[in-house]
Parts: C-alpha cells; sequence; structure tokens
C-alpha cells in the first residue's frame, strides 16, 4: 500500500514538471520566441525534463491556416460570395457587429467587390455581374453598413451604387489607384492574425491575466457590498432598538391600564389627566407636545380614534443607492486629465455628495469615497487628488477647496480627513498662499474651521502659526466677504479655547487687543462673545469685569450668539454653493 502511494506521489511530481515545462514551451511558441525556444528545449534535454509533445510545434491550427489561404484566394479572384461565406462562418458575431475595426475593415471589403470588375477586367466589365455586385454593395449599405453612415470617412462611399461611372469620379479616385488594393489587403491579413493569434492565447498567460483582474475587480466589487451591507445593519439596528423601546413602552402602559381597570371594579374613578398621560405616552415624541396642547381627552371616542389613526401605515419614500463609479479611472481623469474635465469631475463629485437624500443614500455616497480613498489622503505617490490644491488652475483649486469643504462638513468625513495631518497642512498652506478673499480661499477656511473641533488637529493649528495669521487678516474686518469674516472669527475662537491658544495670543496682546475692539466696532459681531468669554476662564477680577460689560453691551444689541459650527445652516450653504455651476 504504501509503495503504491509512493508511486502516485512520484507520477504527480513528474507530470507536474511536465506541465510547468509544457506552458512555459507555449507561451514561447505563442510570443515568437524562436532561439529562446530552441535553447529552452533543448536544456530541458539535456537536463532530463521531459516536455508534452502535444505542445511541440507549431501553434497555428491547420483550420484556421486553410480557412485564412481561403478568404485571400477569395479576396484575390473577387469572388464575394465565397469570401461573405468564410467571414461570417470564422468571424465571430461580436466581433463583426461590436469591434469598430472589423466594422470599418467589412465596409471597405464591399468596396472593393463592389469595384473588383471595373478594376479588373480587361475590357468593358459584364454588366449583369456589375449591376449585381451593385446591388449587393447597396444592400449593405442600407442594413448592416448604415451603422457607419454617421462617420465622415465613410460618407462618401454611399454615393458609389448611384454613380455611373465611379472610376473618373473625383471622390473614388483613390479606390482605382494601383495601392489601395494591396493596403486593403495587408490590413486584412493584420486582421486575420491578429484575430486567430489572441485566440490561441496561452493559457499560463490567460491565468495570469484573468485572476489578476478578476480578483481585483471581485475584491473591490466585495468591498462596496461590504459597506452596504454595514449601512444596511445600521440602519435595521436603529429600527429594532426603536421598535423594541415602543413595546417596553407599550408593556408599561398596558400594565397601568389593567391596574386601572382593576381600581374601576372597586369604584375608583379615571380622571382625563391620567386618560391623557397615558395616550401621549403612546404617541411618537415629536406628536406629544402637541398633542398635550390640542387635543380634548375628555371627549368620549377622541383617544381611541387618535390611537387607531396612528396605526395607518405610512409610506416611506423609496430612495435608491446611486451607482456605484470606476474611482480608479475618475482619480486617473482628476490627476493626468485637461483642467476643464478635473474641474468638471469635482464639481459632478460634489454635488453627487451634497445633492443625495439625507441618511443612507448620502452615508452610502460618503462612505464609498472614503473606502476609495477619492482624496488620496492615504496615497504616497508624488501626484494625488489631494495636490489638486496645488494646482496652477485657479477654478481647479476652487473646486478642489469646494470638495474638502463638503467632506469636512460631515462627521464622517472630518473623521477621514483628519487621519494625517497631510491634509491640513496642505489646507493651512493653500490659506496662506490665496493672498485674495476669494471662493477658494473661503471653502478652505470653512474646512479649517470644521477641522478644530478636533483636539489634535486644535495643536496642530496653533503651532503652526495659524493664530497669528488670523490675527493678521483680521486687522481689516471690512476688507473680508461675511463668511471669510465669522469663519475666522470662529477658528480664532476654536483656537483660544485651548491654553497653549491663548499663549500665543499673550504673545502679541497688544494686537489682539486692537483686532478685538475693531470687531467690536464692526457690524458683524458674529462670535465675538464666544471670544471674549475665553479669556474671562484666566483673567483677573477688573479684566473680567470689563468683559462681561462688552459682552452685555453685545447683546444688548444683538440677543443671539454665533454657535461656533451651525451644521444646520452650513449644509444648506453647501448646497447653495452646488448652484453656481461650471458652465460647459
Amino acid at each position: 500500500m504504501f509503495h503504491t502511494v509512493a508511486v502516485i506521489s512520484h507520477a504527480s511530481k513528474v507530470m507536474l514538471k511536465i506541465l510547468q515545462a509544457s506552458l512555459q514551451q507555449y507561451y514561447l511558441d505563442f510570443a515568437e520566441f524562436e532561439d529562446t525556444l530552441k535553447t529552452f528545449s533543448k536544456e530541458c534535454k539535456i537536463k532530463g525534463k521531459p516536455l508534452s509533445k502535444s505542445t511541440c510545434g507549431s501553434l497555428r491550427d491547420p483550420k484556421s491556416l486553410k480557412f485564412q489561404r481561403d478568404l485571400l484566394a477569395a479576396f484575390d479572384s473577387g469572388d464575394q460570395k465565397v469570401f461573405f461565406r468564410l467571414w461570417e462562418e470564422h468571424i465571430p458575431r461580436p466581433v463583426r457587429d461590436g469591434d469598430s475595426l472589423a466594422q470599418k475593415l467589412e465596409f471597405y471589403l464591399h468596396i472593393h467587390f463592389a469595384i473588383y470588375l471595373l478594376k479588373h477586367s480587361a475590357g468593358r466589365p459584364d454588366k449583369e455581374d456589375l449591376d449585381e455586385r451593385i446591388s449587393y454593395f447597396k444592400t449593405y449599405l442600407e442594413t448592416k453598413g448604415a451603422a457607419l453612415s454617421q462617420t465622415t470617412e465613410f460618407l462618401p462611399f454611399y454615393a458609389l451604387p448611384f454613380v455611373p461611372n465611379p472610376m473618373v469620379h473625383p471622390s473614388f479616385k483613390e479606390l482605382f489607384q494601383d495601392s489601395w488594393t494591396p493596403e486593403l489587403k495587408l490590413k486584412l491579413e493584420k486582421f486575420l492574425a491578429l484575430m486567430f493569434k489572441a485566440s490561441n492565447t496561452p493559457k499560463l498567460l490567460t491565468l495570469y491575466k484573468e485572476n489578476g483582474q478578476s480578483n481585483k475587480d471581485m475584491l473591490q466589487q466585495l468591498h462596496q457590498q461590504l459597506v452596504e451591507a454595514e449601512r444596511r445593519s445600521m440602519t435595521y439596528l436603529k429600527r429594532y432598538n426603536r421598535i423594541q423601546a415602543d413595546y417596553h413602552n407599550l408593556i408599561g402602559v398596558t400594565a397601568e391600564l389593567v391596574d386601572s381597570l382593576e381600581a374601576t371594579v372597586s369604584g375608583k374613578m379615571i380622571t382625563p389627566e391620567y386618560l391623557q398621560s397615558v395616550c401621549v405616552r403612546l404617541f411618537s415624541n415629536q406628536m406629544r407636545q402637541s398633542l398635550a396642547r390640542s387635543v380634548d381627552f375628555t371627549r368620549p371616542g377622541t383617544a381611541s380614534t387618535m390611537l387607531r389613526a396612528s396605526l395607518a401605515p405610512v409610506k416611506l419614500k423609496d430612495v435608491p443607492l446611486l451607482p456605484s463609479l470606476d474611482y480608479e479611472k475618475l482619480k486617473k481623469d482628476l490627476i493626468l486629465g485637461s483642467d476643464r474635465l478635473k474641474a468638471f469631475l469635482l464639481q459632478a463629485l460634489r454635488w453627487r455628495l451634497t445633492t443625495s437624500h439625507p441618511g443612507e443614500q448620502r452615508e452610502t455616497v460618503l462612505q464609498a469615497y472614503i473606502c476609495n480613498d477619492l482624496l488620496d489622503c492615504h496615497s504616497h505617490s508624488q501626484r494625488s487628488v489631494l495636490q489638486l490644491l496645488q494646482s496652477k488652475s485657479e477654478v481647479v483649486r476652487q473646486y478642489t477647496a469646494r470638495l474638502i469643504n463638503a467632506f469636512a462638513s460631515l462627521a464622517e468625513g472630518r473623521r477621514y480627513l483628519a487621519q494625517s495631518t497631510k491634509v491640513l497642512r496642505m489646507l493651512e498652506e493653500r490659506l496662506k498662499e490665496e493672498d485674495k478673499d476669494v471662493i477658494t480661499r473661503e471653502n478652505v477656511l470653512g474646512a479649517l474651521q470644521k477641522f478644530s473641533l478636533r483636539r489634535p488637529l486644535q495643536t496642530a493649528m496653533i503651532q503652526d502659526g495659524l493664530i497669528i495669521w488670523l490675527i493678521d487678516i483680521l486687522k481689516e474686518p471690512d476688507c473680508l466677504s461675511d463668511y471669510t469674516l465669522e469663519y475666522s472669527v470662529a477658528l480664532l475662537m476654536n483656537l483660544c479655547l485651548r491654553s497653549a491658544g491663548k499663549s500665543m495670543c499673550a504673545k502679541v496682546a497688544g494686537l489682539v487687543l486692537k483686532v478685538l475692539s475693531d470687531l467690536l466696532g464692526h457690524e458683524n459681531h458674529e462670535g465675538m462673545e464666544d471670544i471674549l468669554r475665553c479669556f474671562i476662564k484666566e483673567g483677573n477680577a477688573e479684566m473680567i469685569r470689563q468683559i462681561e460689560f462688552i459682552i452685555k453691551q453685545l447683546n444688548s444689541a444683538r440677543k443671539e450668539a454665533l454657535d461656533g459650527t451651525r451644521w444646520d445652516v452650513l449644509w444648506q450653504e453647501v448646497i447653495m454653493d452646488g448652484a453656481k455651476a461650471l458652465q460647459p
């Protein structure tokens, strides 16, 4: 038994070696490495590595070689019936109908046979045969050849069947030159060689190409499916938790109602206020306060009617997921495409995010961007999408900044951008290089303000001297747009919440006081109270008293203070920004 297993094992190893050597031999023959193939075969023979006899010799299929000879013979003799019969039998329909090279070649082949008698007849061509060929060509133009009628290259040839003597017509002069037919035959031979060489691609090469690409595509597809599945599972989990909470609430109300029924048996009355409190608990949080004020539960039947109405099925709007994108091609076009193409793509990507429906659709779009590293935040390549912030084109820089600002408006987007300080450094660099108060700088400033909600990024901004830059531009608030002024003040406030930020301000105390004084006199007081309160915590009694007086004066003219983030307004700003569309 052991001997038998050993023999089988040895035979398997021998067969594997034969297979490996044969695949290599097969590829060398396919790639036409003739000298290498001879040397390989010789060394295999010397070293005792056998080759499969079935792979020896040429890869050319005898049947395909016969077909090519017959097809070329029909071409030379002008036998169009035999030629197109062989053509349709051996050239697959998907190639004939879908390959542009095959379609163009077939069009010229029909011209070749249509004018064959005019070029090769010693005297006057047979009229009946010529009419048949012209009729055949005309039928082709009206059927299969009609697909090329909109192509400038072929448009003149649609008049060929209707020209009495095409040999003297200037539009067809090229067809009757001596070089036209040999050139067409050469194109036919190249097409056939390519066609049948491709069909005999070695298994070794096929396995390598198919497995590499298919594995990559499958991995990307599975990753996308995983993201979508996780997103759905989170949605279902939220629904489950809500249903579970409603169930527990219902059990509690039911228990109280049973107690109340028992009490009525002993003669205790149920008050309208108690009935109202029970009914309100059965409704959603959004309806409780309005119901408590507007519904008279003392009227008989009111409570039961409201409860039954609340059970009516609500038609949920079916929001489909957006189709997937080829992110590899997108990023390639963003890096290598023209500036106009880059701007259009950046605009479309931003709109895809900002105009998506809130909830699952928007979250899916954002997750797809993050999973495919749309902005190349994790790329170490010298050329990346993020580097479009440094583009020479002002439009490209602007639309890149807008897209980053849209990312930063969502918590997951900020988390993605904040994973490394590379994005922060590039934004700071862009902010300081934009010497004008333009849209690019506004969007970069908006993104940085949202970044400043994260403690590690606050530290980095303070260390990079961003406070000094903010104080410097706030020296002339009248020269700034409302957006720049508000977000500069909000960013300065967030950075001054840190002790390091206050210490930085203390180094230029005189300048800071002047800036604050100028801002107090400005018509836009957004964020001033928050900044002033930052200094109350560590100031002395006299300073605190003065700051509180200033805040009181501010509030007497304006009762609302800037929240610092205003996310409800912010997202609307991003969507409205999309209306400033790049025109084609």
